[in-house]
């Protein structure tokens, strides 16, 4: 696969909402367990730390990147999937962007796997996405910060092929 795609993008959770929630259940977990420490265990203290901790960690290391080119769409969920995930354009039917609700939809963010005919998807903030429609009837969305550069890279290079990538 070429290195140099034409779209690249990588998104992050930097919700302030987010990171007040997470630091505030550190906080409280921290001055819980050494405001209480004579009621615990050690372990009971090591673990009552180390999960907000790991917490912490994993949303800090999360991070959606999406890469598009003349081959086709590359997409991970770092540190959940540690390779990219490869869908070439010759397996898609339909690739548009378009405002989906991610709690109604999808029932959040994150790596999203629903029924009720939605598909699968991968995203981190925002409402706006990539929405694939592969030729097996599956679907994937991928939320973006991006859209207007995914429209615009979809109109001028691959909504021509077959016509089979229609935009809304």
């Amino acid at each position: 696969m070429k290195d140099n795609p034409e779209f690249y993008e990588i998104q992050r959770f930097r919700q302030w909402w987010l990171w007040l929630i997470i630091v505030f259940v550190l906080g409280f977990s921290a001055y819980n367990s050494i405001g209480n420490a004579e009621f615990f265990s050690t372990t009971e203290l090591i673990i009552s730390l180390a999960i907000p901790i790991l917490i912490f960690v994993l949303f800090f290391i999360i991070k959606l990147e999406t890469k598009i080119d003349a081959l086709g769409i590359r997409v991970r969920l770092f540190p959940f999937h540690l390779k990219f995930k490869y869908f070439p354009w010759k397996n898609i039917d339909k690739a548009y962007i378009r405002e989906y609700s991610p709690l109604m939809e999808y029932g959040g963010w994150g790596l999203r796997i629903v029924s009720f005919g939605r598909g699968k998807a991968y995203n981190i903030s925002g409402n706006m996405g990539l929405q694939l429609i592969f030729k097996d009837g599956n679907k994937l969305l991928i939320g973006t910060q991006k859209a207007v550069e995914i429209k615009k890279l979809l109109d001028q290079h691959y909504n021509d092929l077959n016509n089979r990538f229609p935009l809304t």
